[in-house]
């Protein structure tokens, strides 16, 4: 009797340590920080703080959204860039992460190596705006005024790195005359100072843009998309305007610490996609003039791929601009 008694044992003991050996720490155990590189209430804040109250529903824990500002970015992302990588630390990227390789000439971080990427968020439209006061009524009467001799025109951004400021790159490089960018810390004084009409022009995401819009503080002369927006179907486009090469989507999108494990960046991204089709964020995003990233996008393998490109589509623009932020 002892033999199969010892036998049965010495199986149970082995499947004991090769089931503790092969098992995985449930993910997660704590709660979840979502680093926004930019201003509390800015654009990409008002983006990750409707997406931390869903992912918090579905992963069960806390999920908060920490401002890390500075650099354009860029001190938000070294700060994920330096944390663990255990999936505790996210960073809710903008555009500027691809286009941080061509605005540094020595980059602060490698996004490609040193990040890693969870899926693709939502697709912001820009809208190109003015000064309450100023004469023009519609895109067409813009480009004229901006063409004026000896015109003196001024365009603000949020500082270098920002959605305004490629926005605003891009439309100087397309049109060739003179204009003074100025750089503030953030879109809420950029706003502030254009309804005092000290500021000619700026881009900004609807995702901040549309109270200032609805309520006619600012003027809106387009959008930089190919089709006009259902939250505003009267303003037309920038191609229905006679500026078609001015089309800028500011996408976003998650990124965690280059080494995470694979489980816990999909589970991650599982959680993004739930959050993504939860109606309060649906609906909230179509009030902010954007809709979620389909599901085939939220995934770290279409976000890698499509990081590539941009960084690849920018790289040429920035450079011709010849402004850096080092």
């Amino acid at each position: 009797m002892k033999r199969p008694i010892l036998f049965l044992a010495g199986l149970l003991l082995a499947n004991f340590h090769l089931s503790s050996a092969g098992a995985q720490p449930r993910f997660p155990e704590r709660s979840v920080t979502i680093v926004v590189p930019f201003a509390a209430g800015g654009p990409t804040d008002v983006v990750a703080r409707q997406l931390a109250e869903a992912m918090g529903r579905d992963l069960g824990v806390a999920v908060v959204a920490e401002n890390v500002t500075g650099a354009g970015g860029t001190l938000g992302a070294q700060r994920v860039v330096q944390a663990r990588p255990d999936g505790y630390t996210l960073l809710l990227g903008n555009i500027g992460v691809a286009t941080a390789p061509s605005l540094y000439r020595r980059p602060p971080y490698d996004a490609l190596t040193q990040l890693d990427t969870v899926g693709l968020i939502t697709p912001v439209p820009m809208v190109l705006l003015g000064r309450p006061d100023l004469p023009a009524k519609d895109l067409p009467e813009l480009l004229a005024w901006l063409r004026r001799p000896n015109a003196e025109v001024n365009i603000a951004h949020a500082g270098l790195g920002s959605a305004s400021q490629l926005c605003a790159t891009l439309l100087r490089s397309i049109l060739q005359t003179p204009m003074t960018p100025i750089a503030f810390r953030g879109t809420a004084p950029v706003m502030t100072e254009m309804m005092a009409g000290r500021i000619d022009l700026t881009c900004d995401q609807t995702t901040n843009a549309m109270p200032y819009i609805q309520d006619n503080r600012v003027k809106a002369f387009a959008t930089t998309t190919a089709q006009r927006l259902a939250a505003l179907p009267h303003l037309p486009t920038t191609a229905e305007g006679g500026l078609p090469q001015l089309q800028v989507t500011i996408w976003h999108g998650f990124y965690v610490p280059h080494g995470t494990p694979a489980p816990v960046t999909e589970r991650l991204a599982q959680s993004l996609r739930a959050a993504l089709a939860d109606p309060a964020v649906v609906s909230r995003f179509a009030q902010l003039a954007t809709t979620p990233e389909p599901p085939e996008r939220a995934t770290p393998a279409a976000h890698r791929a499509f990081l590539e490109a941009e960084i690849a589509r920018w790289r040429p623009i920035l450079t011709a601009a010849g402004e850096y932020a080092d």
